[in-house]
This record gives structure tokens, sequence and C-alpha cells, in this order.
């Protein structure tokens, strides 16, 4: 993962695999009601945003084997022990 800020924005880089990962996360995390836990609505709109965004991008999700896919990637992020 990688964060470059190139003018008035900033670039988030990521691999398939945490990509992935962050899909299948903010997917899970945006179905549920969890306004308790935002000070501002502007918050939520990004991880609404966010997860928009990466759909965009990543036909995985829209795959027959998108679990396989998702198992693998997460252990691949997983911190090595």
């Amino acid at each position: 993962m990688e964060a470059k800020k190139e003018n008035e924005n900033v670039a988030l880089k990521l691999s398939i695999n945490e990509a992935l990962v962050l899909i299948e996360w903010l997917s899970e995390f945006n179905k549920k009601d969890n306004t308790w836990l935002f000070e501002d609505q502007a918050e939520e709109r990004v991880l609404f945003d966010l997860e928009s965004s990466l759909e965009q991008v990543l036909s995985q999700t829209f795959e027959g084997n998108y679990l396989d896919k998702l198992l693998s990637a997460r252990r691949e992020v997983r911190d090595k022990e």
C-alpha cells in the first residue's frame, strides 16, 4: 500500500489483494447502521464513495470464485507470523 500527494489530491495505491480485503470489509460495514461511529455524515460518505470506486475497478467481486479469491487475498495480506 502506498499513499502519494498529487497537487490537491491524495492517491492510494493498493495491491489487488489489499483492495479485495478492503472492499469486502467496506461492503459489510456499509450494510450496517454504524451512524453512531461518525462524528459527521461526511465520514460515512467517504466510505460509501471508496467502496463504489473500488467496485468500478475490481471485476473479481462479480466472478463466481470470488470467495476463493477473497480468502486467498486475506491470507496474503495478513501479518506473517
